[in-house]
């Protein structure tokens, strides 16, 4: 990618960066056309990534006022073993739990009880209105250093409904940009030389 899809000055500082592949930083995304807040403090090691962050959505025509808490995990190879969800909406308080087991499916554990699925060989999930989740699939399969052209599968967690399914994103590589096609939106992203999102167009930008 060339220079201008980096953002160095929204790196991680020297004292808490050791190399590239391995940082600790707090990042701070802002809503485009809508009153939304997503705060995430990232730990990465190589291609391992533990995120601890937090989804504040005013009521939009779309959908009611919600918050959810998430924590994710992924393994060496930056493929997702955890993602715990904390929903908060008017009509009250949601937990919702997706992991992999070591047969490649995926266990989504909500109230209403345990579904079990391969989500289609999915390797990812996706959390709706979050740039974050989508340094996954970028970072894994190197998007932000060249160019390509691919569909990935995912688990796909609408917010606020709460609702994980089956769906394929599709990610096109240039040289100062990504296009990405979601369930919901049809896009742009620039990201920063650790392949995390910058700018989503219309979505949200890094503060």
């Amino acid at each position: 990618m060339s220079s201008s899809q980096t953002a160095p000055e929204n790196a991680a500082s020297p004292e808490t960066a050791t190399s590239a592949a391995d940082f600790k930083s707090m990042v701070t995304w802002r809503g485009v056309g809508a009153d939304r807040l997503e705060q995430v403090r990232l730990q990465v090691s190589g291609d391992r990534i533990k995120a601890y962050g937090r989804i504040i959505a005013a009521a939009t025509d779309d959908h009611e006022a919600f918050s959810a808490s998430y924590e994710l995990i992924t393994n060496d190879a930056g493929v997702t073993k955890r993602l715990s969800v904390h929903l908060l909406r008017e009509s009250g308080i949601t937990q919702l739990g997706i992991t992999r087991d070591g047969e490649h499916n995926w266990l989504v554990q909500t109230p209403d009880g345990t579904q079990r699925s391969d989500f289609n060989g999915a390797e990812d999930v996706d959390l709706a209105l979050s740039p974050m989740f989508n340094a996954l699939p970028i970072r894994r399969h190197r998007l932000h250093e060249r160019a390509g052209d691919l569909d990935v599968p995912v688990a796909y967690l609408y917010l606020p409904g709460g609702v994980v399914e089956p769906a394929t994103l599709h990610y096109t590589a240039g040289e100062d940009s990504i296009e990405v096609v979601s369930p919901v939106v049809t896009s742009t992203l620039t990201v920063d030389a650790n392949g995390f999102v910058v700018d989503y167009a219309g979505l949200a930008t890094r503060v």
